[in-house]
């Protein structure tokens, strides 16, 4: 079966393979080590890294050598149309956002080395300030440049022996809109769609973590595949973005040490 794209039309003109507008903002959250704004078109996301001189109790009661990461993920009330309550009105974390965290965690977790870490906790904090579809994806992906810029700094200050994060990592949503295999959905999309497939695949292409399932419909091997090929295709775009962000970010660190530095001669 041949998969027609000549004839839908996204809803922000997109071609069927082609991302929003995606940017990086460093510095959004001084007080963490590393952070960024990471916008995926109107999805808005501040994610912040604070790493931390320990390790949760766990690790301690039994000698786990290394550190950890964790993630927390929170969309703020007036980032949906109509107001969210706050998890902490209710008491407690709704089921969403506790499967997105985890997602998050378990993402990033991949690719840094906790034992070259050492005894740290690194502290991810995802804040969605604007919800237009990928909210999970766009975590994940700012999340990976705000720890990086972090474990720069912490390598910069000679506290690390090697830099921890083995690989970037991205993820990138994809679906069938329409009939038609699409990357990257905004909200009408994800809304409307019969398919969703969030990927989460490292610079060399290497899966992480797959989510796909069919809203009241199924999908072929030929949908997959070709969903599949379309995160491929935005991991590699989006790879370069994010290392353009954090050598923009080090420089900037550098160029503000530097300037500290000489204030005191």
């Amino acid at each position: 079966m041949k998969l027609e794209t000549s004839r839908m039309i996204r809803p922000d003109g997109r071609d069927h393979d082609q991302l929003r507008p995606i940017s990086f903002q460093a510095g959004i959250a001084p007080h963490a080590n590393g952070s960024v704004l990471v916008s995926f078109g109107n999805t808005r996301v501040i994610c912040a890294a604070t790493i931390q001189e320990d390790v949760p109790r766990w690790m301690k009661y039994q000698k786990i050598r290394g550190g950890w990461l964790t993630a927390e993920y929170n969309m703020l009330p007036y980032s949906t149309l109509d107001r969210k309550q706050r998890d902490s009105s209710t008491g407690r974390i709704d089921g969403r956002s506790s499967e997105i965290q985890r997602l998050i965690g378990r993402s990033l977790r991949a690719v840094v080395d906790l034992k070259a870490l050492g005894s740290r906790t690194i502290w991810l904090d995802c804040d969605v300030l604007q919800a237009d579809g990928g909210t999970r994806t766009a975590s994940v992906t700012g999340g990976c440049v705000a720890i990086a810029i972090a474990l720069n700094k912490l390598m910069a200050a000679g506290k690390l022996k090697s830099f921890p994060m083995k690989k970037l990592i991205t993820g990138i949503s994809t679906g069938i809109y329409q009939d038609t295999p699409v990357l990257d959905l905004d909200y009408p999309e994800d809304k409307n769609a019969s398919v969703d497939f969030n990927v989460v695949m490292t610079e060399d292409m290497e899966f992480v973590e797959l989510q796909g399932s069919g809203e009241e419909s199924v999908f072929t091997d030929e949908q997959m595949a070709s969903m599949l090929t379309l995160a491929r295709k935005g991991v590699k775009e989006i790879t370069a973005i994010q290392k353009q962000a954090i050598l923009d970010a080090d420089r900037t660190s550098s160029a503000d040490l530097e300037s500290l530095a000489n204030s005191f001669k």
